[in-house]
Protein backbone atom coordinates (compact mmCIF):
# COMPACT_ATOMS: atom_id res chain seq x y z
CA UNK A 1 0.00 0.00 0.00
CA UNK A 2 2.80 2.55 0.61
CA UNK A 3 3.75 2.24 -3.07
CA UNK A 4 0.25 3.40 -4.09
CA UNK A 5 0.63 6.50 -1.92
CA UNK A 6 3.98 7.27 -3.53
CA UNK A 7 2.44 6.85 -6.98
CA UNK A 8 -0.31 9.28 -6.09
CA UNK A 9 2.26 11.77 -4.81
CA UNK A 10 4.28 11.51 -8.02
CA UNK A 11 1.11 12.06 -10.07
CA UNK A 12 0.16 15.07 -7.92
CA UNK A 13 3.59 16.62 -8.37
CA UNK A 14 3.46 16.10 -12.11
CA UNK A 15 -0.10 17.45 -12.24
CA UNK A 16 0.89 20.53 -10.26
CA UNK A 17 3.83 21.15 -12.55
CA UNK A 18 1.59 20.86 -15.61
CA UNK A 19 -1.05 23.15 -14.09
CA UNK A 20 1.65 25.76 -13.48
CA UNK A 21 2.86 25.28 -17.08
CA UNK A 22 6.43 24.62 -15.93
CA UNK A 23 9.09 22.33 -17.31
CA UNK A 24 10.83 20.02 -14.88
CA UNK A 25 13.78 22.40 -14.92
CA UNK A 26 11.59 25.42 -14.10
CA UNK A 27 9.71 23.54 -11.37
CA UNK A 28 13.02 22.38 -9.88
CA UNK A 29 14.30 25.96 -9.77
CA UNK A 30 11.18 27.15 -7.96
CA UNK A 31 11.40 24.35 -5.41
CA UNK A 32 15.16 24.66 -4.99
CA UNK A 33 16.17 21.22 -6.22
CA UNK A 34 17.75 19.83 -9.38
CA UNK A 35 15.98 18.74 -12.53
CA UNK A 36 16.99 15.15 -11.85
CA UNK A 37 15.36 15.30 -8.41
CA UNK A 38 12.03 16.36 -9.92
CA UNK A 39 12.43 13.64 -12.53
CA UNK A 40 12.93 11.03 -9.78
CA UNK A 41 9.85 12.30 -7.92
CA UNK A 42 7.68 12.10 -11.03
CA UNK A 43 8.98 8.65 -11.98
CA UNK A 44 8.29 7.41 -8.44
CA UNK A 45 11.93 6.65 -7.67
CA UNK A 46 12.09 8.96 -4.65
CA UNK A 47 9.91 11.33 -2.69
CA UNK A 48 10.36 14.96 -1.69
CA UNK A 49 12.03 15.81 1.59
CA UNK A 50 10.00 17.72 4.19
CA UNK A 51 11.73 20.95 3.11
CA UNK A 52 10.91 20.31 -0.55
CA UNK A 53 7.31 19.53 0.42
CA UNK A 54 7.07 22.94 2.11
CA UNK A 55 8.39 24.60 -1.04
CA UNK A 56 5.87 22.68 -3.15
CA UNK A 57 3.12 23.74 -0.76
CA UNK A 58 4.22 27.36 -1.24
CA UNK A 59 3.67 26.92 -4.97
CA UNK A 60 0.15 25.66 -4.31
CA UNK A 61 -0.72 28.33 -1.74
CA UNK A 62 1.37 31.45 -2.38
CA UNK A 63 -0.11 33.17 0.68
CA UNK A 64 1.87 30.72 2.85
CA UNK A 65 5.20 32.05 1.54
CA UNK A 66 7.59 33.39 4.12
CA UNK A 67 8.69 36.97 3.60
Amino acid sequence: MPRANATRLSAKIKGLRFSLALTQEQFAAKVGVTFSTVNRWESDKSKPSPLAMRQIQNLIEPSNREQ
